[in-house]
C-alpha cells in the first residue's frame, strides 16, 4: 500500500505551498493510496493522525512526504521515526529529496536535512521570541490572542443579561455564552471583593 503523510503546524499556514491541501494534492498525483494528515507543531512528537499511520503501515508498504521537516523537525525524533520504519520494510520516499534508506549515505542525507529542519525551526522560535520581547516594551501589548470584544461590548451583554436569558443576550450580541459566563463569573469577584 502506498501511504501519504501531509502536515500543517495551523490551518492557516500556506506559505511555500506547504498548505495541508497543496501537500495532499502533490501525494494524491505521486500516487498516495491513503493520506493521512495532521495539524500540529512539528515540535510534537505525538500527533493523531501520524500515530494512526504508524500503527497499520507494514512491510513492503511505501510512505511518501513532500518534505522530510512534515514528518519530523527534531533531529533525534526523525531519525528514530526513520530507522524504525526502514526496520520494519516500509519505504521512505520524501519527494524533495528521495528514497530515504539506513544506508550510510541515506543516514547523512537524514541526519543533514534533520539538522537543517531543526535549525530552521529553533531560528523561528527565537525570532518569534524577540519579536515579543520587542512588542512587550510597548504599553499597549498584550500577550495572546486580542479580545474580541470590548470592555464596552461585555458590559452591555452584562447589563442585558439582567432582563434577558443567555440564549437572548447571545443572539443579540453575537458574545459567546462562555464568554458571558466568565465575563460575569469576574465582576462577580470583582463585586465580592
Amino acid at each position: 500500500m502506498i501511504f501519504g503523510y501531509a502536515r500543517v503546524s495551523t490551518n492557516s499556514q500556506a506559505r511555500d505551498g506547504n498548505s495541508l491541501e497543496a501537500q495532499v494534492k502533490v501525494l494524491q498525483e505521486v500516487g498516495a493510496e491513503k493520506i493521512f494528515s495532521d495539524v500540529f507543531s512539528g515540535t510534537k512528537n505525538n500527533r493523531p493522525e501520524l500515530d494512526k499511520l504508524l500503527k497499520i503501515i507494514q512491510s513492503g508498504d511505501k510512505l511518501i512526504i513532500t518534505k522530510l521537516d512534515r514528518i519530523a523537525r527534531s533531529v533525534i525524533h526523525g531519525i528514530q521515526l526513520i530507522e524504525n520504519l526502514s526496520d520494519k520494510g516500509v519505504i521512505i520516499d520524501v519527494l524533495n529529496m528521495g528514497i530515504i534508506d539506513n544506508s550510510p549515505t541515506g543516514k547523512l542525507i537524514r541526519n543533514i536535512m534533520l539538522s537543517f529542519a531543526e535549525f530552521e525551526r529553533d531560528l523561528i522560535m527565537q525570532r518569534t521570541l524577540e519579536g515579543k520581547a520587542v512588542a512587550r516594551q510597548n504599553s499597549d501589548f498584550r500577550d495572546g490572542r486580542p479580545k474580541k470584544f470590548s470592555r464596552t461590548q461585555i458590559n452591555h451583554a452584562l447589563e442585558l443579561l439582567k432582563t434577558h436569558s443567555y440564549k437572548q443576550v447571545v443572539a443579540m450580541t453575537g458574545i459567546s455564552r462562555a464568554t458571558i459566563a466568565r465575563a460575569k463569573a469576574v465582576q462577580k469577584l470583582v463585586y465580592d471583593s
